[in-house]
């Protein structure tokens, strides 16, 4: 009788794999997080360029399919906590469980690279994805930026702020345009790297990268100066705490702006914490300061109403008299900081962290406001981040965009940095001025180009600076198209999916012809 001779896989074999396994899903969720560093505080926005690389050649070795969606979420999820990773002492453990889901949105990122790059890909396939993966991240973005889901912060394309040829595509096409950018560079080095044998094909979509750029920031449209300037002061006072030492704080403050022939004075978010309604002592005091400096104040109420609806972010423009014109309600909400969405089921978030204990009141309408010698947006902090709301005040005939925020509770971390570089992208887009204040730092000022002006006010600094701020006229092409790049990805990436489809269709003909 022979001998039969049977295999049996048992511990000592399986072990090595399920550790194999471990190890590739710590090394994407690292890979995953590597960009983060392009963001500031560290902007090292050179980084961008070659962060994803690493992500990429892990998720392209993938042995399936279903393993590169896998590195894909991993990494999305690495990704998600390494740029909110300041989030973490209001939200605990449920930020792990935030990026978990919003991670999902790369595994279809994933198996798209490695179908594409994975193998051994002609060059066909290597320059459809220098165009498709791209796409997909956009994608990513585009349905991440919702608001119920978080809002676009730490969009790849804001981690190019500072330099002036990306801040002029984003005139262009947005800070959408900007990312697509840094993902078709960074899938073009994987190539590079990865498949020798189309070097050539790599090699020319970095040159034609480098070319449009460059033609881009030489020749592309610019705002107009109109010669105007207006005197804009920041009131920054710092870490106070109480509503009432606040108010006192911000209004010793603006009070040493007198004589120094400012147009227009803007307070932080949540600078006054008292219904102005129930409080009209404060009310006088404001409309007396605004009479001592001589210009508007531009103030952000934090406060319950009397009305009985709630408590809101309400942006009031304080003159000479009192009150001037139109207030504007803050729309977007930050979700946990300042609702809990699904409250009925996600409600515990408030007993493992610092979540909203009650829902603020949503805003439904933006708001262009006149302060005499300009016409100014108001946004309230982190509606900066979206790109649509700068537009839309622009559109609606504002010269001058003011974002009033407080990154109070994250002194110390990267939040503050970010949050002030998001003005540069928005002044880019719309072609309007903007200013970033803010009640404890960093607060900043960009002209319509996106450039600096004046010194960014640090979290370590109580004061009241002065800035002159250039306007400026004309629409954007950006302004003008809308968010023409997303679309665009969008039907670059439907057309990709009917032609994948349709090949059974083509190979069939082939084999009948």
């Amino acid at each position: 009788m022979a001998q039969v001779t049977v295999k049996v896989d048992g511990p000592r074999t399986a072990a090595p794999r399920v550790a194999s396994r471990w190890k590739r899903g710590t090394a994407a969720v690292a890979a995953g997080a590597l960009p983060a560093l392009a963001f500031p505080a560290p902007s090292l926005w050179w980084l961008a360029y070659v962060a994803l690389v690493p992500w990429m050649l892990l998720v392209r070795a993938a042995p399936t399919g279903r393993r590169a969606a896998l590195d894909g979420w991993l990494g999305g999820a690495g990704f998600m906590v390494a740029v909110h990773h300041w989030l973490i002492p209001s939200l605990h453990v449920f930020i792990v469980v935030i990026a978990l889901l919003l991670g999902a949105l790369w595994a279809p990122w994933g198996w798209l690279v490695r179908r594409l790059l994975g193998g051994i890909p002609g060059r066909r396939s290597v320059l459809a994805a220098t165009v498709l993966v791209p796409c997909a991240w956009l994608l990513v973005e585009l349905v991440r930026s919702w608001q119920y889901l978080g809002g676009p912060w730490g969009m790849l394309g804001a981690s190019q702020w500072q330099v002036a040829p990306a801040l002029r595509l984003a005139s262009i096409g947005g800070v959408w345009l900007v990312g697509f950018l840094v993902v078709a560079v960074n899938t073009a080095l994987a190539a590079l790297l990865a498949v020798p044998s189309c070097r050539a094909a790599s090699g020319s979509v970095l040159a034609a990268a480098a070319v449009g750029t460059t033609a881009v920031w030489a020749w592309a449209p610019v705002p107009s100066r109109t010669g105007e300037t207006v005197r804009v002061a920041v009131v920054q006072p710092g870490v106070i705490i109480g509503p009432q030492p606040r108010f006192d704080e911000g209004e010793r403050l603006t009070r040493t702006l007198a004589g120094r022939g400012v147009d227009l004075v803007v307070w932080g978010e949540s600078s006054v914490g008292f219904d102005l309604s129930a409080r009209p002592d404060l009310a006088d005091r404001l409309a007396a300061l605004a009479r001592d400096v001589g210009a508007d104040i531009l103030v952000n109420v934090d406060a319950r109403r009397t009305d009985g609806l709630g408590i809101s972010k309400t942006s009031v423009l304080i003159g000479p008299d009192g009150p001037v014109g139109p207030s504007y309600d803050k729309m977007r909400l930050v979700p946990f900081g300042e609702y809990v969405p699904a409250r009925t089921v996600l409600g515990w978030a408030t007993s493992v962290g610092r979540a909203a204990g009650e829902d603020r009141i949503r805003g439904d309408r933006q708001v262009v406001m006149d302060a005499g010698t300009v016409r100014l947006g108001p946004l309230v902090c982190f509606e900066s981040a979206f790109p649509d709301m700068s537009r839309q005040l622009a559109d609606g005939g504002a010269q001058l965009l003011v974002a009033q925020s407080s990154t109070s509770s994250f002194q110390g971390s990267w939040a503050p940095s970010q949050h002030a570089s998001l003005a540069a992208l928005r002044s880019a887009e719309s072609w309007r001025p903007m200013v970033h204040a803010t009640l404890t730092g960093i607060s900043a000022v960009y002209d319509a180009r996106g450039e600096r002006v004046g010194p960014w006010l640090g979290t370590s600094r109580t004061t009241a600076e002065v800035y002159d701020v250039p306007l400026a006229s004309g629409r954007s092409p950006y302004d003008r198209l809308g968010d023409w790049v997303p679309r665009l990805a969008v039907l670059l990436l439907a057309g990709a999916g009917a032609y994948e489809a349709a090949a059974p269709l083509r190979r069939s003909a082939r084999s009948r012809r």
